[in-house]
Order: C-alpha cells, then sequence, then structure tokens
C-alpha cells in the first residue's frame, strides 16, 4: 500500500514537469513570445532575490541595497558570479559593522 502510494505522489508531480518539455519543443512561438519565455526565469529570480535584499537588516534596508546594487555592478563588469556573491556579501558585512 505504502509503494503504491509512492509511485502515485511521484507520477503526480513528474507528469506535470515532463509533458510540457515534450509539448512545447514542438511548438512555434511567435519572436515576441519567445522573448517573454525568455524573461521569466530573470523575472522569477528577481521576485525571489528583492525581498530577501530588503530585510537583511529589517530596520536598515539601505544595507541590503548597497550590497544589490554593488552585485548589479560586479555582474554587469562580468565577474565570475562567485565574485559577484562574494562582493555582495562584503558590502553588506562592511556596511552592517
Amino acid at each position: 500500500m505504502i509503494f503504491a502510494i509512492i509511485i502515485g505522489m511521484s507520477l503526480a508531480t513528474m507528469i506535470p514537469r515532463v509533458i510540457p518539455a515534450f509539448i512545447v519543443d514542438r511548438l512555434q512561438f511567435r519572436g515576441w513570445v519567445n522573448k517573454w519565455l525568455n524573461a521569466i526565469p530573470f523575472a522569477a529570480l528577481g521576485a525571489l532575490i528583492f525581498p530577501g535584499i530588503l530585510n537583511v537588516k529589517a530596520d536598515q534596508p539601505l544595507v541590503g541595497l548597497t550590497g544589490g546594487a554593488i552585485a548589479i555592478v560586479l555582474a554587469y563588469l562580468g565577474l565570475n558570479i562567485i565574485l559577484v556573491v562574494v562582493g555582495a556579501i562584503l558590502t553588506v558585512f562592511l556596511f552592517s559593522i
């Protein structure tokens, strides 16, 4: 019984993830739809990161915003993602002292 529940739950989570992968590859979208779909991961990432930036120090949101701005500048300069993250962390640390 438990095994059947595990198989059923795995199918319930797998099917909605696998089916779109097969369907989307066969569809041809217009150019503006492709541009919009390509922007979704960046928008989702921004939506996940921005509240965290504001809550680094709840009483001082400028600290998190400064760290985020430094991360944007470092990423724009083309630095490795590790250096971008370390730069943002160091900025927040130095402003928090």
